[in-house]
């Protein structure tokens, strides 16, 4: 995650293709999505399925503004999935589920635009 979110911010600096290679980011579906109460800022919890290699992962995700929690089961998510687990509140958050900021900052979810098997890895 980058910590200046403005579209207009210069570019990261450049990285290696291996460093590239290193970040896994694959695509699962939301079995899953409940209130988060507990959360600084507004949140739900996401249980993803990223199928039998990666297996089912949870997350949470503030992305409250744009999604209700009955839009989310059954969507497909991108999610960096070899970060260590990082506690966020009550809950141990396991994937980092990804998304872009929309013109007011909100998080729109990254999905694949047709359905790809889950556990399938970025290229």
């Amino acid at each position: 995650m980058h910590m200046d979110h403005d579209a207009a911010a210069p570019a990261a600096a450049e990285i290696g293709f291996d460093q590239f290679l290193a970040v896994d980011i694959r695509v699962g579906t939301i079995l899953a999505a409940e209130p988060f109460p507990e959360a600084r800022k507004p949140a739900y919890k996401l249980t993803i399925d990223f199928g039998p290699v990666i297996g089912i992962k949870r997350s949470s995700a503030q992305i409250t503004e744009h999604y209700t929690l009955d839009d989310l089961p059954g969507r497909q998510v991108a999610a960096v999935v070899n970060f260590p687990p990082r506690q966020i509140g009550p809950m141990m958050s396991e994937v980092l589920t990804l998304g872009f900021p929309d013109a007011e900052g909100k998080v729109v979810l990254f999905h694949p635009s047709v359905a790809v098997p889950n556990g399938g890895r970025l290229f």
